[in-house]
This record gives C-alpha cells, sequence and structure tokens, in this order.
C-alpha cells in the first residue's frame, strides 16, 4: 500500500482521532465527520484492516478509511503497491447510484413553481435559471407531458449564470400566478424573457438565494439538473438537459399523444 493522497475533506479530518461521538452505530471519526456537515454513504470492504465509508462534502464526493482500531480516519484516495486506484470503482458505483431521499425532501421544501396539474401522478423537479437556454429548451420539451396532466414539473428556481439571474428568479417566484410568469417568460425567452421587477419582495429574494446554496450543497452545478424517481421508485439525478430515452425515463413515459 502506498499510501493515501487527500482531498478537500483533509481539514475536517484533522484533529479527530480521539473524537467523541454519541451514540451512534458509526465509529466515532466517521461520526465526527457527519458532524461537520458531511453526508455518510455506504460502507465497504478495504484491504490493510481499513474499513471504507463514501462521504460528500460541498457536492464532492470521497472515499474515507476507518483505521483498525475504529479511533482515526483518512479521507482520499487509496492505492496498492503496483498504484492500482482502488477508490475508483467505489467512486463510480457511488456516482451511479440512486439518490439518497434526503435530497428529494430537500427540493420538495425549497422555492419552486409549480408546472403542471396538482393531481398530476408524477412529479419532479428541475434547478431552472432564468438565463438558461438548456432550461428553456427542457420547458419546451416536456410540454406534451404537463399539458397532458400526465406530470407536474416543479421547477426550483435558481439564479447562478448572469447578473439578472437571482432577480429574475425572484420576480418570478413573487408573481401573482407564478406559472402563467414562467410561461410568459419561456415564451419571450429569445428576447430576454421577463425582466426582473423594479421591486421584489426580500422574502422570494431569499429563497432564490437559498435555493442557490441548495444547488451547490447537493454538488450540482450546471442547469437544468432534474430530480425524478425512475420505474423502481428510486430518485435519480439527471444532470444537464435531459435527451432522447432519458428525457422518456425523466417523465416516467412516452410522449402523450
Amino acid at each position: 500500500m502506498i499510501g493515501f493522497l487527500f482531498a478537500s475533506l483533509a481539514l475536517l479530518v484533522t484533529g479527530l482521532a480521539g473524537a467523541q461521538a454519541p451514540d451512534t452505530a458509526l465509529p466515532e471519526p466517521i461520526a465526527a465527520l457527519e458532524d461537520r456537515g458531511a453526508s455518510i454513504g455506504e460502507t465497504f470492504d478495504a484491504p490493510g484492516g481499513l474499513t471504507g465509508y463514501t462521504v460528500s462534502f460541498q457536492g464532492q464526493t470521497l472515499t474515507a478509511y476507518v483505521t483498525d482500531d475504529q479511533r482515526h480516519v483518512l479521507v482520499g484516495t487509496l492505492l496498492d503497491a503496483d498504484g492500482t486506484n482502488l477508490s475508483e470503482p467505489i467512486l463510480s458505483a457511488a456516482a451511479n447510484a440512486p439518490r439518497p431521499p434526503s435530497e428529494w425532501d430537500a427540493v420538495a421544501d425549497a422555492g419552486w413553481i409549480a408546472d403542471g396539474s396538482d393531481s398530476a401522478e408524477r412529479v419532479i423537479y428541475a434547478f431552472t435559471d432564468p438565463n438558461c437556454p438548456y432550461c428553456s429548451r427542457f420547458y419546451d420539451q416536456t410540454r406534451d407531458w404537463v399539458q397532458a396532466g400526465a406530470v407536474q414539473i416543479r421547477h426550483v428556481m435558481v439564479g447562478v449564470l448572469r447578473e439578472d439571474s437571482l432577480g429574475k428568479a425572484a420576480t418570478l417566484l413573487a408573481a401573482d400566478d407564478p406559472a402563467a410568469a414562467l410561461a410568459d417568460h419561456e415564451a419571450r425567452f429569445d428576447s430576454g424573457g421577463r425582466p426582473p421587477a423594479d421591486s421584489i419582495p426580500a422574502s422570494s429574494e431569499a429563497r432564490v438565494e437559498a435555493n442557490n446554496a441548495l444547488m451547490t450543497r447537493l454538488g450540482i452545478r450546471g442547469t437544468p439538473s432534474v430530480y425524478y424517481r425512475d420505474d423502481n421508485g428510486d430518485i435519480r439525478l439527471a444532470r444537464g438537459l435531459p435527451r432522447g430515452e432519458r428525457l422518456v425515463e425523466v417523465m416516467g413515459g412516452a410522449r402523450p399523444e
């Protein structure tokens, strides 16, 4: 074993030896990472008497390895004597794994605009920036499902792309009829859409800022990014504009006729 290459959680690890944690099934240093804001994923077998965990922090998923005495944790990449990266297949599997229910709950509690019927059988959540051309394309290409009453898209409004994105997003959220305002914005997207209002409620701006922070916390770097449930009911995240079969999967079935 050559050693460990430490990544962005290295600062969190400092001082964890001997850390005290409340009564928990997690080893104390892993529980201490959780207390410091990391999300703890699955455990896995590791060589050399180590126990591995996947750990997510500030949008990055890393591997963490607890020593045999359960008192210390190393975070980063594990290499063997041949230089083989033993962490990479673990991280690849984690990237393709279903998203945790806590992420679904977080987007459900965010500031969003309901696009479609409240009685729609299927609900999905899309991080949407009002200046994002791919968000606009996603809006256009989902009309058949929405207008048929099959899907409700809850647009989690963010303002990250341009200087006026936050103002536009907050203006749409504050509208008397947010869904109609979003539709009007999309109809005028090529000419700039709806501009920010002269007076925007502070509460609406705060909701967009909270959505921006949520996007960062979930490790989402682009819009649209869409949370949905697959055929097994597992929570999935489509990063970027869904196309072709992925769009059909996101929307829960073929385009209504």
